[in-house]
């Protein structure tokens, strides 16, 4: 199977040069890999047009948007900007952040889910990130959730959700349409990716804010999305940003925020999350 990558990047130049040598090194070659620098003011661009001398299937285009990182939006933008320049001749599409070191059999692990199973959508490893000397789990998320970080879809499953939300919440509401959609997401735990940026590491007050927004533009609802802030403040060890999410929510609700599934997908959901809550409680 073909696998394209587009990874959004700006001022990587930290790391980016360790994210296209791990690529390098896997037992299965990406056909393309798009790296769309976004206004970078850092040295990225020119990493990257090194490498693409050494490696022909690396390239870089450029893009221009706000220095301001806000989650969601300014990621998928970039990398929407780099499905305009790929053909369609792939069955795996990647998207792929620019601070990680995938493990050298990443690739070839994950082209053999997509072939054992017609119906699988996605498929994705785990983030660990370095604590102390250790690389440990960065447990953020349910273990049948894929990272933003590192997404790849079947090229139909792709299609069919629409592709990606420029929004807070894009890494969320692309598996849930996955479920609607009748498709599998698959995770696999010897797959540990190391991040070697902090989730959330560049993101400020405003952006915090966000993820209520999210909640309420996925049709969760109050009450599914206090149970979902409380979870994830704990998770991140910073209980006050329940109270941030908490905002957020009605921020989005006073100002009749887009939502970004239908009715229809939001009451399925709703049903999903309640599920999950009452199979964890019981």
């Amino acid at each position: 199977m073909r696998y394209y990558i587009i990874i959004p990047a700006h001022n990587e130049a930290a790391y980016i040069a360790l994210t296209l040598q791990s690529l390098a090194r896997q037992t299965v070659l990406p056909e393309k890999v798009v790296v769309v620098n976004d206004n970078s003011t850092d040295d990225t661009e020119a990493i990257v047009n090194d490498l693409s001398r050494k490696y022909p299937w690396i390239s870089v285009i450029e893009k221009k948007s706000d220095a301001i990182h806000l989650p969601g939006s300014k990621v998928i933008q970039a990398f929407q900007k780099g499905l305009e320049v790929i053909d369609d001749n792939y069955d795996i599409l990647v998207k792929l952040d620019a601070d990680l070191i995938l493990p050298d059999n990443y690739f070839e692990t994950i082209i053999a889910a997509f072939q054992k199973d017609e119906r699988v959508g996605m498929a994705g490893g785990f983030a660990y990130i370095e604590k102390n000397g250790d690389w440990i789990l960065e447990n953020l998320t349910d273990k049948d959730h894929i990272r933003g970080a590192f997404k790849a879809y079947r090229k139909a499953c792709f299609n069919q959700i629409g592709g990606l939300k420029p929004a807070m919440g894009w890494d969320t509401v692309d598996e849930l349409l996955c479920k609607f959609y009748n498709w599998k997401v698959v995770t696999n735990s010897t797959l540990k990716v190391k991040h070697l940026k902090p989730t959330g590491a560049n993101y400020n007050k405003t952006a915090r804010y966000k993820q209520g927004e999210a909640f309420y533009s996925l049709r969760y609802g109050f009450f599914i999305t206090a149970i979902a802030s409380l979870k994830l403040a704990l998770l991140k060890k910073k209980p006050l940003l329940f109270v941030d999410y908490i905002v957020g929510f009605f921020k989005a609700w006073r100002h009749k925020k887009a939502y970004l599934v239908t009715p229809e997908q939001g009451r399925f959901i709703r049903k999903y999350r309640l599920q999950k809550m009452k199979s964890k409680l019981l």
